[in-house]
């Protein structure tokens, strides 16, 4: 979840000498360290999340408990909303660091406060925030399908919660069958993507940006999962509204960042013409701009429409879990 561009990389380029290499270089340690203050905060931010969640579902207004009326019991059920409280948390970083990397990568506004290395930095740190607040998510997912399972020995309940949480296509409840596999591939897709910004001298640096744009789909699954998976947003009211709004600025910048790439050599120049590349490669490039227009018209259409997916509150909500815990 890095930007495109960084001090030692533009146009592929690399220091000439192994001293400022060296000297120019960040690591996975020092990021490390710089990431600690951040990751206080979005721990402050998740907690206060789980409060929210906490109390509407002991008051009764909680959407997840109108889906699963047997988790009104919100003591019971910590390990669940805390795991919700998570997902939220890394959404919320999730969006910072895809807004940070496409205003990083473009031709930044003159408007942005902070220098490109201090932006560059938070960057880096909200993109590690972002990998430990997923994992946490599902970590916690994990933990309370272990605790769920109460008949089965202490080894088959951990496989159970490992293999529910982490192995794709094991999950065989309801929406989870769809909406859990698309949540791992986010993870899954996040952590080497993110994880290759400190290896980028070793393989290449045009290596390392070609892969690095896939970083958009590991955002595009998280925010599916959230619409399939997070009961808070099942239905068409207010706090599904906000999600669709708050992927209009993404797509908004991400089709200005494929307009007006920062690098020369991802413009769109008149095909045929001297440096205007081949008509196929032309034709891909036109056509990723044309999807990206597309996109933020259809954002804007759902939102205006309010036909986003939502559904309508049942009259007489289930009574049962989602499945009975194995061994009954």
């Amino acid at each position: 979840m890095l930007s495109e561009t960084t001090p030692d990389d533009e146009e592929g380029s690399e220091p000439a000498g192994h001293d400022r290499q060296a000297a120019g270089r960040v690591t996975l340690r020092t990021d490390l360290r710089a990431v600690l203050p951040e990751a206080g905060v979005a721990f402050g931010v998740t907690a206060a999340v789980f409060v929210f969640l906490y109390a509407r579902v002991e008051s009764g207004d909680s959407a997840t408990v109108a889906v699963m009326p047997f988790m009104a019991d919100a003591g019971t059920y910590w390990m669940y909303l805390l795991s919700q409280a998570f997902g939220w948390s890394a959404l919320l970083w999730a969006w910072g660091t895809v807004m940070l990397g496409l205003l990083l990568s473009g031709q930044r506004p003159a408007w942005i406060p902070g220098s490109p290395q201090v932006l560059e930095r938070w960057h880096r740190t909200t993109s590690l925030t972002t990998m430990a607040l997923m994992f946490a998510h599902a970590l916690m997912f994990a933990a309370e399908l272990v605790r769920y399972e109460a008949e089965l020995a202490w080894l088959e309940r951990l496989w159970v919660g490992f293999a529910d949480s982490f192995v794709p296509g094991w999950y065989d409840s309801g929406t989870g069958r769809i909406a859990i596999p698309i949540g791992q591939g986010a993870l899954y897709l996040a952590v080497p993507l993110g994880l290759l910004f400190y290896v980028r001298h070793r393989i290449g640096a045009n290596t390392w940006r070609r892969l690095h744009r896939f970083v958009i789909v590991v955002y595009v699954l998280s925010v599916w999962h959230t619409l399939l998976y997070g009961t808070n947003v099942w239905y068409g009211e207010w706090p599904r509204t906000v999600l669709w709004l708050l992927q209009l600025p993404v797509a908004v910048l991400l089709v200005m960042r494929l307009v007006r790439p920062a690098r020369r050599a991802e413009r769109l120049p008149v095909p045929g013409r001297r440096r205007g590349g081949s008509l196929p490669g032309w034709t891909l490039r036109a056509a990723g701009r044309v999807a990206a227009v597309a996109v933020v018209l259809g954002l804007v259409a759902v939102v205006a429409s309010g036909h986003d997916g939502g559904r309508e509150r049942p009259a007489e909500t289930p009574s049962t879990a989602p499945h009975a815990p194995e061994g009954e």
